[in-house]
C-alpha cells in the first residue's frame, strides 16, 4: 500500500465543488491581483489569528523578509533564531543584510530554548525570530519576557503552525508580527505559493503593504526602496477562503491521528522510537508527525522502500547548511539541534489519513524495528 506523506488530491476531492466555484468566480470577474478575494482573506485570517491586521504576500519567506525590512532590521544587526528550522528562516534574515545568530533548541519540542537565549544577545541584537516548528508553539511567555527586558522585536515564524495556541492565544499574535505560509502542503495550503503577515501594529501592516508592491501605495508613486513584487493572487486567495472554514476540523483530525499513532506505537512496544508530546499550555496543530530514532536513516530507507512517504525535516541544523558555514560554527556548539537533525523522521499525516493507513505505517515500523519492553516518550 502506498501512503504518501501528504495527499492533497484527497483533500481537494472533499471540497471540489466549492473550490471549482471559487476559481470560476475569479475567472468570471477578471481581476487577478490584489482584488476583493485578497482583501477578504486578509480580514478573515486576521480574525482567525486574533490580530487587527493581515497583509497577504507571495510566500512565507517573503512574509518573514518583508516584516524584517518593515521593522528596520538590516546590515550590522543580529537576529536570534533557532538552530533547527527550514532554511527560509535564516535566509530571510540574511536577505535583509542582518546576521542570523543561532540558539539551540528544546529537545522535547524542537523549538528555541528560552534558557539559552540571553547568552547569545549582543549589543547588535535587534530581534528574536522564534519558529513554531512542526506545529508546536514556542514558550511565548518566556520569549516575550526576554524580548521586553532586552528591547527586542519578536517576529514569529508561524509557517508550520497556523492555529496553534499558547495558553489559548494563537501564535502570530504575541510579537510585533507573525509570518504565515500557504505552501500547498501546509495545514492551510494554497494551490501554489502564498504567505501572510499578521500583526497588531497598523504602521507595520502599512509598511509591509508598501513593500509587497514595489514600495507603492497607488501604483503611481513609489515611496520606499527595498520593496518587490510580492502580491498574493486572487485565485490563491479564493482557494484559501474556501479552505479556511475547514481548518479547525482538519486540525482536530490531525490531532486525532497523532493520538492514534501514539496508541498504536505504544501497543507495539517500539522502544527505539521517541514520540512527540504536547507540552502543558500548548495546542499542537501537528503540521508534521515527527518521531526520533537513532537508526533514523535505516528506518527512513526501509519505509520509503515499502511505499511509506516518510521524510526527514531537517537533516542538517541550519548553521551547517553549506550557505551558512561562513558563520563559522563547529560541531558540538548546538548539541540538541545537531542531535535532533540526525534522528528526526516525519511520518505520513494529513486530515484524510485513515486509521487503517496509520496501522499499516506502524506495522512496517514493527517489522523494521526490534520489539522492546517499553517506549521512550519525550
Amino acid at each position: 500500500m502506498h501512503i504518501p506523506l501528504v495527499d492533497l488530491t484527497a483533500q481537494y476531492q472533499t471540497i471540489k465543488p466549492e473550490i471549482d466555484a471559487a476559481i470560476q468566480r475569479v475567472l468570471a470577474r477578471g481581476q487577478f491581483i490584489l482584488g476583493p478575494e485578497v482583501e477578504a482573506l486578509e480580514q478573515e485570517i486576521a480574525a482567525y489569528c486574533g490580530t487587527t491586521d493581515a497583509v497577504a504576500v507571495a510566500s512565507g519567506t517573503d512574509a518573514l523578509e518583508l516584516t524584517l525590512r518593515a521593522c528596520g532590521i538590516g546590515p550590522s544587526d543580529e537576529v536570534l533564531t533557532p538552530a533547527l528550522s527550514f532554511f527560509a528562516t535564516a535566509e530571510a534574515i540574511a536577505a535583509v543584510g542582518a546576521k542570523p545568530v543561532f540558539v539551540d533548541i528544546e529537545p522535547l519540542t524542537y523549538t528555541i530554548d528560552p534558557s539559552r537565549i540571553e547568552a547569545r544577545i549582543s549589543p547588535r541584537t535587534k530581534a528574536l525570530l522564534p519558529v513554531h516548528l512542526y506545529g508546536h508553539p514556542c514558550q511565548m511567555d518566556e520569549l516575550m519576557r526576554i524580548a521586553t527586558q532586552h528591547r527586542l522585536k519578536v517576529i514569529e515564524d508561524c509557517a508550520q503552525a497556523i492555529g496553534a495556541r499558547f495558553h489559548d492565544k494563537r501564535v502570530g499574535s504575541f510579537g510585533i508580527a507573525g509570518a504565515l505560509s500557504f505552501y500547498p502542503s501546509k495545514n492551510l495550503g494554497a494551490y501554489g505559493d502564498g504567505g501572510m503577515v499578521v500583526t497588531n501594529d497598523p504602521r507595520l501592516a502599512e509598511q509591509v503593504r508598501l513593500l509587497r508592491d514595489h514600495g507603492s501605495p497607488d501604483r503611481i508613486r513609489h515611496e520606499v526602496l527595498g520593496g518587490r513584487n510580492s502580491r498574493l493572487d486572487e485565485l490563491q486567495a479564493a482557494i484559501l477562503r474556501v479552505k479556511l472554514p475547514y481548518l479547525e476540523a482538519w486540525t482536530q483530525a490531525r490531532r486525532r491521528h497523532a493520538e492514534t499513532y501514539r496508541g498504536l506505537i505504544e501497543q507495539a512496544h517500539l522502544e527505539e522510537l521517541i514520540l512527540p508530546q504536547e507540552q502543558p499550555g500548548c495546542w499542537h496543530v501537528f503540521h508534521l508527525y515527527v518521531i526520533r530514532c537513532q537508526k533514523r536513516d535505516i528506518l527512513h530507507h526501509e519505509l520509503v522502500k515499502q511505499g511509506i512517504g516518510a521524510q526527514v525535516h531537517y537533516p542538517l541544523a541550519l548553521p551547517f547548511q553549506p550557505a551558512l558555514t561562513v558563520l563559522g560554527h563547529r560541531p558540538g556548539q548546538l548539541p540538541e539541534a545537531e542531535h535532533a537533525a540526525r534522528e528526526v523522521l516525519s511520518l505520513p499525516l494529513y486530515p484524510e489519513l485513515t486509521v487503517e493507513q496509520i496501522q499499516t505505517v506502524v506495522d512496517h515500523l514493527r517489522i523494521i524495528l526490534p520489539r522492546g519492553a517499553s517506549i521512550v516518550v519525550s
